[in-house]
């Protein structure tokens, strides 16, 4: 399916946002997804329902890391 992700246009295979977190964070070798946030078609998804939250062709979904600084 195609998705925008962080405002790149795709084609992705993930079904779910944790899927789609994993995929996209797989180079970090990240334990867990810790300081991350991920926004689909605009509203925030609490990291608990990133499991359960399916994607559809077409979603716009953003991925994002808090960082320190200012």
């Amino acid at each position: 399916m195609m998705l925008t992700v962080n405002g790149e246009r795709r084609e992705i295979a993930s079904s779910n946002l944790a899927e789609l977190w994993c995929k996209e964070t797989e180079h970090l070798n990240l334990e867990s997804p810790k300081g991350y946030a991920i926004a689909l078609n605009g509203a925030l998804v609490r990291k608990d329902r990133w499991q359960s939250t399916s994607l559809s062709d077409g979603d716009r979904v953003e991925i994002v890391r808090a960082m320190q600084g200012g």
